[in-house]
């Protein structure tokens, strides 16, 4: 058994992980920490309690792992504090502020012998699950092309926005996402083009960004927008021989908005035959074969199967360091021209 304390009790902690570590009989959730326990946004978990002290949650033996659901800014100091009481730590993304403060957390870990590591729920995303599935297939024959689209339509959200915050930009929030899919499949890129912008002028908030990933014989793309009133589809893979297109995006965000959970709900984040995506190729004599694809099922409780199987059996970490180094670089970078 592994024994959980959260610190935050927003939506992160709420929406993103309660549902998923609630859901393994291996994990218990015993302690939550927030500022203000005024606020009622969300209900109560039974028998977990609710404290607005941090040293009971610091000072707790029972308590193995620390799961921080704070903004940004406060990660590096909660995911430090955790470590100097001997805890292991999880980190909601983006991991931290910068490079170099990702680099010296995971150094200081690794000082103190304690497993730490981002919350990148996205690598079981049903899309990005599918979508891998059909490259390993072979049937789209050699890749030359990814595209990995994350739109939205919220123009409210940029337009109630006067300012540009680097570290809350979208690019941070939402470009983390898709770029440690990326990376975590294909490796770190040869070389990378930046076009991201605030369309609302400088001094706005940034709401769009179009990266591409360059490898030797393959470009991944990695596009968002506040602004697109039609998405583009999820996944778009050109291959030598075929290409599959995945229109929709992961339905655990939508149920989990619902309150529609995995532990009430065999179906949770289950795609539904109409939103399969189609997989159009040559086969080796030349045939043209176009076929749905069925959904792989995507589970972010695997992220909490990950860190229990590296903290209670010394399993390697599935989301590596240098990965996680490697985003928060690339968001560094690509935040840079915006003011």
């Amino acid at each position: 058994m592994l024994t959980i304390g959260y610190i935050g009790n927003g939506k992160s902690t709420n929406r993103y992980h309660l549902p998923f570590s609630l859901n393994r009989d291996y994990l218990k959730v015993k302690t939550i920490y927030a500022r203000n326990l005024d606020k009622k946004e969300w209900e109560r978990v039974p028998d977990v309690l609710y404290t607005d002290d941090i040293t009971t949650l610091m000072n707790d033996e029972e308590i193995g792992l620390i799961v921080v659901c704070t903004h940004t800014e406060s990660h590096y100091h909660f995911a430090k504090m955790a470590l100097d009481h001997g805890k292991h730590v999880l980190v909601e993304k983006p991991f931290m502020l910068t490079k170099d403060e990702a680099v010296s957390i995971f150094q200081y870990a690794n000082e103190k012998n304690l497993v730490i590591q981002c919350y990148q729920n996205r690598r079981y995303d049903s899309d990005f699950l599918t979508t891998k599935k059909v490259i390993q297939s072979g049937k789209l024959g050699d890749l030359l092309e990814v595209e990995m689209n994350y739109d939205y339509y919220r123009p409210h959200t940029p337009n109630a926005t006067d300012h540009f915050s680097k570290y809350n930009s979208f690019l941070y929030g939402h470009g983390v996402h898709t770029i440690d899919q990326a990376l975590s499949y294909f490796g770190k890129p040869e070389s990378i083009h930046y076009d991201v912008r605030q369309l609302l002028g400088s001094g706005r908030m940034n709401d769009y960004f179009d990266l591409d990933f360059y490898y030797s014989s393959l470009k991944v793309s990695i596009k968002s927008s506040f602004f697109r009133l039609k998405g583009r589809p999820s996944f778009v893979v050109y291959g030598k021989k075929g290409v599959f297109m995945k229109e929709t995006e992961d339905r655990q965000e939508e149920h989990l908005k619902l309150f529609y959970h995995p532990k009430d709900h065999d179906n949770f984040g289950v795609d539904s035959p109409d939103h399969y995506g189609i997989l159009t190729y040559l086969d080796d004599d030349g045939h043209y074969h176009e076929e749905k694809v069925v959904s792989e099922k995507g589970d972010y409780a695997r992220v909490y199967d990950d860190i229990y199987q590296a903290i209670v059996h010394g399993k390697e970490k599935v989301v590596k360091d240098e990965e996680t180094i490697a985003v928060m670089e690339i968001l560094e970078n690509g935040i840079e021209g915006c003011s």
